[in-house]
């Protein structure tokens, strides 16, 4: 591929994150005679002298993504090219080398089918082509033609590798890249998660993005956590998010998510687990919505539930907060995001403060192996902030919240709150002691606290183990030669289907 100028200087723009002023320096013979894509308004002169350098204005949400250093060495390392009207930058069914950035002027995509062409989109200044060769090895599934002069940045797959390798910030262009997409594809068919299709973006992480979607075959919602790629092509960190899912995976309680699938793509990982309808508890207190004494005590003990559940198959959570519990309209309460799951006694290595900072346990701090306790103390900051709509220490600044976590004791509650009922009040305080050992042993005997409370107060929040019959329908064809080969194999599959419990039944039907 031809150059046709290199990237002499990039800098911040002040109008938006993503937006950058990019000085571009033209080849020997490429002197330009238009006006300059960017300049004040007092610089507009409709014609000027021939020159080797253009300016440009360049906004795209694509890099809004990556921090501001990152999204100037991303730029810098690309090159320019000019593209004249009715060129094909890219062919239909094949690889390609190259992916462009427009700075200005338009593209089509172009279908071929049958040695027609069939329009299924433009492309503009901001938008990307031929990205998808950073996501996988398939071949380009439409031709890109310039629908006029184009002016773009282009950069191979093996640059953008190398680039990235150096700098793992630039690897969240490929989270945007496949974000916009999943939400919006020009060429049919580029929505799907392996069995799955992507419906819409519900929600983003610090570490990840959460799509809705539905089983293709099934018709059942579901929903998507892609890790994003700085994280996805960081191998410790991608370890850490199989984990979650195994570990979520052999978890079956009604107040924890189920995970069905895990799909690994476009150099990422996504967990497919249960679509949930409701809310966050923490839109909920972010609403100042007043929870009543018996609200609090229901979701307290049915996340108890759920948390006994996990601590007695061996795993700790480590980030219980109002982030990670939903609460759906029924009132049922799930338990999520089990991304900084631990083993008891186990020590996260990975990260210098696992969990949320605003609810994390003293031990956690310190660095000191962990159990089912580390999961009651956040539950209890947790409780606090349900009872009085405010955490418990003042300010943000992280220095303080440390100290107050290390050494400072829970403010007296029922001075904002006169009504607190006393078995509520002695779980709350005994749930944030310091010292582990003061704290309740495990979540058994934290539940017992409450169960006389509950009683009082009308609250079933025992967990429902409700099982009920499936069934899967399956028609099989064959012709009667076939039918003793069949008969052999429906045999062998029945008794594989006998040892999982289920139960297989036979019906013949004559095809007439």
């Amino acid at each position: 591929m031809s150059t046709d100028g290199d990237i002499k200087q990039v800098a911040p723009s002040h109008t938006q994150s993503f937006c950058y002023l990019l000085e571009i320096q033209l080849a020997e013979g490429h002197a330009d005679s238009g006006t300059i894509a960017f300049q004040t308004p007092e610089e507009s002169p409709a014609v000027r002298e021939p020159s080797s350098l253009l300016q440009f204005h360049f906004c795209s949400e694509l890099l809004e993504s990556m921090p501001r250093e990152a999204g100037l060495d991303f730029l810098q390392h690309m090159k320019f090219r000019r593209i004249k009207q009715g060129e094909r930058i890219i062919r239909q069914g094949e690889k390609g080398s190259f992916f462009y950035l427009i700075l200005q002027g338009t593209c089509v995509l172009n279908v071929e089918k049958n040695n027609l062409l069939y329009n299924v989109g433009q492309l503009g200044p901001g938008e990307a082509a031929g990205e998808s060769l950073l996501l996988n090895d398939e071949p380009q599934k439409a031709h890109v033609d310039a629908e006029a002069d184009m002016d773009v940045l282009s950069m191979s797959r093996e640059e953008y590798e190398a680039l990235s390798a150096e700098n793992p910030d630039i690897r969240n262009f490929l989270s945007a890249v496949l974000t916009r997409r999943l939400g919006y594809s020009k060429v049919t068919g580029e929505r799907t998660i392996g069995k799955y299709t992507v419906t819409e973006k519900i929600g983003q992480g610090g570490s990840s993005i959460i799509y809705k979607g539905i089983h293709s075959m099934l018709s059942m919602p579901v929903a998507i956590k892609m890790l994003k790629h700085e994280m996805a092509m960081d191998p410790d960190f991608l370890e850490i998010f199989r984990n979650e899912a195994k570990t979520i995976a052999q978890l079956n309680h009604p107040n924890i998510v189920k995970v069905y699938d895990i799909e690994e793509l476009y150099h990422t990982v996504f967990i497919i687990m249960e679509y949930l309808n409701g809310t966050l508890l923490k839109n909920m207190l972010s609403d100042k919505q007043k929870l009543s004494i018996s609200q609090v005590v229901d979701i307290t003990m049915r996340v108890c539930y759920g948390l006994e559940y996990a601590h007695n198959h061996g795993i700790i959570h480590q980030d219980i907060n109002p982030r990670n519990i939903f609460i759906q309209p029924d009132g049922q309460v799930k338990i999520i995001d089990f991304g900084l799951a631990i083993q008891r006694g186990g020590v996260d290595s990975n990260f210098l403060f696992p969990g949320t900072i605003y609810y994390i346990s003293p031990e956690q701090l310190k660095g000191e192996p962990v159990d089912e306790r580390a999961d009651i103390y956040s539950l209890g900051i947790t409780l606090y902030e349900m009872i009085t709509g405010k955490r418990p220490f003042p300010g943000c600044h992280m220095k303080t919240i440390v100290d107050w976590h290390l050494h400072e004791e829970i403010p007296d509650s029922r001075i904002t709150m006169k009504d607190l009922p006393d078995e509520l009040h002695a779980f709350l305080k005994r749930t944030i002691r310091k010292d582990p050992s003061e704290r309740y042993r495990n979540v058994t005997e934290a539940l017992k606290e409450l169960y006389p409370l509950a009683e009082r107060l009308g609250v079933n929040a025992q967990p429902c183990f409700c099982k009920q019959n499936k069934m899967i329908g399956m028609f099989l064809m064959y012709q009667e030669e076939e039918q003793l080969a069949l008969k052999r194999f429906i045999e062998e599959f029945s008794r594989n289907v006998s040892g999982t419990g289920a139960v297989l039944r036979i019906t013949q039907f004559d095809d007439k």
